[in-house]
């Protein structure tokens, strides 16, 4: 894979819930060492072209492809071991399992050519975590839980990691926790692929952003053309 070539490829991306038609046709690119942004308001679809790329919702037409290789039509597990990691917004730990169990679940044999990552580093982000690192997961609190959950799919030793709304219903400090957390795993080399509610949060961690609106992608651009484009957050961006 050439410098200009994606690290990950959504080309044409229909899905459906039911009967109900819920992706348009999503179309976008993910290269090496980006954080890509998926805004927009509430049912535009970025949460669903996460599971979408995942295989958590088969897409109806279109491609998905990392480092050239078609992934759609794949299953999630084959799609993780690709080296694609998920954090879905719902977290979903193993409550049963202590924090260090809960790691080690995510735990897999890095590729060649990805980031190395330790039970160590995660600790380094989320000091919490090894303070409760013999703690049953399901009592933790909800901002624990993202931290664990986000350690847990880093320990794939992704190429590229899906977040969905990471800081959502947590306290301020732990926000900001997550946002430099994000930035970190981009300087180390890992893409990520972010939803996120709160614009601000999404415009300190983007290299770049595309805005939804129902269903497709309706612009793309860096940070500053966002917020540089008034028409283009009054349509798409205003609550």
């Amino acid at each position: 894979m050439t410098p200009e070539e994606p690290l990950l490829c959504i080309d044409n991306l229909h899905a459906h819930y039911g009967k109900s038609h819920v992706l348009h046709g999503v179309s976008f690119d993910v290269h090496n060492n980006e954080v890509v942004s998926l805004i927009g308001r509430n049912g535009s679809g970025r949460s669903t072209t996460l599971k979408a790329i995942m295989g958590l919702l088969p897409p109806s037409s279109g491609n998905i492809t990392l480092q050239g290789k078609r992934i759609s039509g794949l299953r999630s597990y084959e799609i993780c071991r690709a080296g694609v990691a998920y954090v879905p917004e719902e977290r979903d730990v193993f409550p049963n399992l202590t924090v260090d169990e809960n790691l080690r679940m995510g735990e897999q044999p890095p590729a060649t050519d990805t980031c190395r990552w330790t039970m160590e580093q995660m600790f380094d982000y989320f000091p919490r975590l090894k303070e409760r690192r013999n703690t049953l997961a399901g009592s933790l609190s909800g901002g624990e839980q993202q931290m664990l959950t986000i350690c847990r799919s880093l320990l794939g030793h992704p190429q590229v990691i899906l977040i969905d709304e990471p800081t959502e219903g947590l306290a301020p400090k732990i926000v900001a926790a997550v946002g430099d957390c994000i930035r970190d795993i981009h300087r180390k080399g890992v893409s990520v692929v972010l939803v996120e509610q709160k614009l601000a949060i999404a415009l300190k961690v983007s290299t770049r952003m595309c805005v939804m609106g129902h269903g497709r992608i309706v612009y793309e651009g860096t940070p500053q053309e966002v917020t540089g484009n008034d028409q283009l957050l009054a349509d798409w961006l205003a609550v």
